[in-house]
C-alpha cells in the first residue's frame, strides 16, 4: 500500500498531500477505474504528463510517443485484441526496447521489477497510452483496411453486398424491378384482371402494414432503475464518423461533452479519414481530453462510413457501444437510459434511439423530412419492434451490445445502408432489437441537391440490401421464419415500390382521365382501385407523419404535411436514381454535407487545453532517441 500511495503522489505532483493521495486512490479503486485514467479525468492532467512522472518513480525511460521507425507491418491473429496490447518490442539499433503502457498496478509491478534486475532500465521505455494505440493503429492499418473490408466476405459470405452485388446480378435485379412496376402500372391500362390478386398484395399489403403501425401503441416506456451508482454503469464506446466536417467540430464536441455519463467510462473515438485534414486538426484540440481519442482511417476503396467504423472498432473497448453522426445532439441521459434498458432486457442486443429532426422550422423541405422522421422512428420501428419483425435501423443512435455486434462481422462496408443491413443480419441471428423514446437530434437537408443525393444513396442502399439477402431466398426463409420473413418483404418493399409506383400513377392516372376511363358514366374498376390506392396510400403516410410529429410534440410542423404527395413526388425520383447508380455504380456514396444547427440546445464548450507540464519528461539513455537506433527487430513481438 506504500508504494501505492507512494506512486499515487509522484503522478498528482506536490500540489496535493499524501491524504489527498489516498483519497483519490480509494475513490479509483471504487468506481473500479485505472487510478491513472482517473487522475487524467478528474485533476485534467496530461495522460503524457502522467506517464512521464510514473516513469521518473520507476527510474526508467520515457517518450512521448514509440520512435517512428521502419518496423514491419503488424498483422496480429485476432485485430480484436489490439485494444488490450499494453507492449510492443522494436530492435532500436544494439538492442530490443519494449515499449510499454503499464496501467497504474502494471507500473507497480514494473518497479519491483527493475529494483531486482536495474539492467532491465535500458532495454524498456514507458510510452502513453494513446501513443501506443496510434503506433499499433499505424503499424496494422493494412490488417485493420482488409478486415473492415473482407471481414463479412469472410464470416458471412452469403451477406456480404461485396460478393452478392456482382454486375449481371445488379443488371438482373434492377431489370426485374423495372418489369415487376410497369405490370402493376400497365394493368389498370390492359384490364389484366389476372394480375388483380399480385397487384393488390404489392400495392396495399404495405399500406396495410403501415396502417396497422398506426393503430398499434407505443410499446411501454423502459422503466428506470432506482437510482443505481456510477459505479455500476459500464464503460461506454460512442464511434463518431466523420469526413470532411470541420465546421461541425465545435457543435460535435459540445454535445459529447453534455452526455451525463461519467467520464472515466466514455470511450469516444472520432473516426476520420485521412483525406480530411481540416477535420483532423479541427478535432486535436479536443482530443486532449482522456475521454477523446482520433482514429485516421487510411484511404482506401469503398468510401464509406461502415467501412470506417470497421477499422474502429477493434480499438472499442466499452460493453455497449453506439454511433453517433456530425450533426447528432443525443439527449444528456441517453447513455444512461440505454444502458439500464440492456440490463433489464439481457434478450436484447441492439435498442434504436429516437431521431428527430430541429429545424423543421427552416422551410418546407425540412419540414416534411421531420415528418418522415417522426413517422417513422415514433410510429413504425417502435411497431415493428413489438410484433418482433426486422427492424431497418436508422443510420445513427442505434446502441449494440459490443459483443454482439463483433460476432455478427460488424457492418458491411460496401452497403451504403449499413443500418438497415445490419437490422436484417440481427433478425437472421434471431438477435432481438428494440426502440427507445431518448432522443437524438438532428437537421434535415433544407436544399433539394444535398437531400436528393442522400435520398438516392438510401433508396440504393435498400435496394442492396434487398437484393442481398433475397439471393438466397432459402437460407432467409431458414433464418427468420416464414412470420419474419414475410414481415421483411412487406417493410423492404414498402420502402422500394411505392416510390416508383408513386411515379407511375402520377402519369398513369392522366392518361385515364383524359381517356374518359375515370369519368362517369364509363368509370372502370382498374382505375377506380389505382385512384384509391394513391388516394389511400398518400393519406396513411399523411397520418403516420401527423401521429409522429403528435408524439415528438412538433405540432407546429402538421399543417405542413399536406404536401406530403409532392414530397413523395421528390422520393420517387429519388428512387429512379438510386436504380440506375445501383447498376452503375452500386457502392458509391454520397456524403451528405452538415451544417450547424441554428439553434443550439447548450452553452459552447471550448476545447480541452493542456496544462503546462511541471515534469519535465524523462528521456532514455543518451538523452536521444536517434542514439538508440532505427532498425526494427525481425521477429516482432506482441504482448498483452
Amino acid at each position: 500500500m506504500a508504494q501505492a500511495l507512494a506512486l499515487m503522489q509522484a503522478v498528482i505532483g506536490h500540489q496535493l498531500t499524501s491524504t489527498s493521495a489516498g483519497a483519490l486512490l480509494d475513490q479509483a479503486l471504487e468506481a473500479e477505474v485505472d487510478p491513472l485514467h482517473w487522475c487524467a479525468v478528474h485533476l485534467n492532467l496530461p495522460e503524457a504528463e502522467i506517464m512521464a512522472r510514473a516513469a521518473a518513480w520507476v527510474g526508467i525511460a520515457f517518450l512521448e510517443a514509440v520512435p517512428n521507425c521502419d518496423a514491419p507491418a503488424l498483422d496480429p491473429g485476432r485485430l480484436e485484441a489490439l485494444g488490450e496490447i499494453r507492449l510492443y518490442r522494436l530492435r532500436l539499433e544494439d538492442r530490443d526496447v519494449a515499449f510499454v503502457a503499464p496501467n497504474f498496478f502494471g507500473l507497480l509491478r514494473l518497479a519491483r521489477l527493475c529494483a531486482a534486475r536495474p539492467d532491465l532500465a535500458r532495454s524498456i521505455c514507458i510510452v502513453p497510452e494513446t501513443a501506443l494505440r496510434d503506433f499499433l493503429a499505424a503499424q496494422a492499418s493494412a490488417a485493420l483496411i482488409d478486415n473492415a473490408r473482407q471481414n463479412m466476405t469472410r464470416l458471412w459470405p452469403r451477406a456480404a453486398a461485396q460478393l452478392e452485388l456482382i454486375g449481371p446480378v445488379r443488371i438482373v435485379f434492377a431489370a426485374l424491378i423495372g418489369v415487376v412496376t410497369l405490370i402493376l402500372l400497365s394493368a389498370p391500362l390492359t384490364g389484366y384482371d389476372t394480375l388483380a390478386p399480385f397487384w393488390f398484395a404489392l400495392i396495399m399489403l404495405p399500406s396495410v402494414l403501415r396502417l396497422t403501425a398506426l393503430l398499434t401503441p407505443l410499446p411501454p416506456e423502459p422503466v428506470a432503475s432506482d437510482g443505481g451508482d456510477d459505479i455500476d454503469l459500464p464503460v461506454y464506446s460512442i464511434l463518431v464518423p466523420l469526413r470532411d466536417e470541420a465546421n461541425m467540430v465545435p457543435q460535435l464536441c459540445r454535445a459529447l461533452d453534455q452526455l451525463d455519463y461519467p467520464r472515466h467510462k466514455l470511450d469516444i473515438t472520432f473516426v476520420v479519414e485521412s483525406t480530411s485534414p481540416s477535420t483532423i486538426e479541427a478535432l486535436r484540440p479536443y482530443c486532449r481530453a482522456p475521454h477523446f481519442s482520433l482514429r485516421i482511417v487510411p484511404d482506401a476503396l469503398p468510401r464509406t462510413k461502415p467501412k470506417a467504423l470497421d477499422f474502429a472498432l477493434p480499438f472499442c473497448r466499452g460493453e455497449f457501444i453506439v454511433v453517433y453522426d456530425a450533426e447528432d445532439r443525443p439527449e444528456p441521459d441517453q447513455l444512461r437510459r440505454i444502458a439500464d434498458q440492456f440490463r433489464q432486457r439481457p434478450d436484447l442486443h441492439c435498442i434504436q434511439a429516437r431521431l428527430v429532426i430541429d429545424n423543421g422550422r427552416s422551410g418546407w423541405l425540412p419540414a416534411l423530412f421531420a415528418g418522415e422522421y417522426a413517422g417513422l422512428f415514433s410510429v413504425l420501428l417502435p411497431a415493428l419492434s413489438r410484433w418482433g419483425i426486422v427492424m431497418p435501423l436508422g443510420g445513427t443512435s442505434n446502441h449494440f451490445r459490443t459483443r454482439s455486434l463483433r460476432e455478427l462481422g460488424g457492418w458491411d462496408a460496401f452497403n451504403v445502408t449499413e443500418d438497415a443491413d445490419l437490422g436484417v443480419r440481427l433478425a437472421r441471428r434471431q438477435m432481438r432489437c428494440a426502440t427507445s423514446p431518448s432522443r437524438t437530434y438532428e437537421a434535415a437537408p433544407t436544399r433539394l441537391l444535398p437531400w436528393m443525393g442522400q435520398r438516392t444513396r438510401w433508396m440504393k442502399g435498400w435496394f442492396q440490401t434487398y437484393a442481398v439477402h433475397n439471393r438466397h431466398a432459402n437460407e432467409l426463409l431458414a433464418d427468420l421464419g416464414w412470420r419474419e420473413f414475410i414481415g421483411l418483404q412487406l417493410v423492404l418493399l414498402g420502402m422500394l415500390m411505392p416510390p416508383l409506383l408513386h411515379a407511375g400513377f402520377l402519369i398513369t392516372l392522366p392518361i385515364l382521365f383524359l381517356t374518359g376511363q375515370l369519368t362517369a358514366p364509363e368509370l372502370q374498376p382498374w382505375p377506380v382501385a389505382c385512384f384509391a390506392v394513391l388516394v389511400m396510400g398518400s393519406t396513411i403516410a399523411i397520418l403516420i407523419n401527423l401521429v409522429g410529429l403528435a408524439r415528438t410534440g412538433q405540432r407546429d410542423l402538421i399543417w405542413r404535411q399536406v404536401a406530403v404527395p409532392l414530397y413523395w413526388a421528390l422520393i420517387s425520383a429519388a428512387t429512379l436514381l438510386a436504380l440506375r447508380e445501383f447498376t452503375l455504380r452500386p457502392f458509391h456514396w454520397f456524403k451528405s454535407p452538415h451544417h450547424i444547427s441554428p439553434r443550439p440546445s447548450s452553452p459552447s464548450v471550448r476545447p480541452e487545453r493542456a496544462p503546462a507540464a511541471t515534469v519535465a519528461p524523462v528521456h532514455p539513455p543518451g538523452n536521444s532517441v536517434q542514439r538508440l537506433g532505427r532498425k526494427p527487430i525481425t521477429d516482432r513481438s506482441v504482448a498483452g
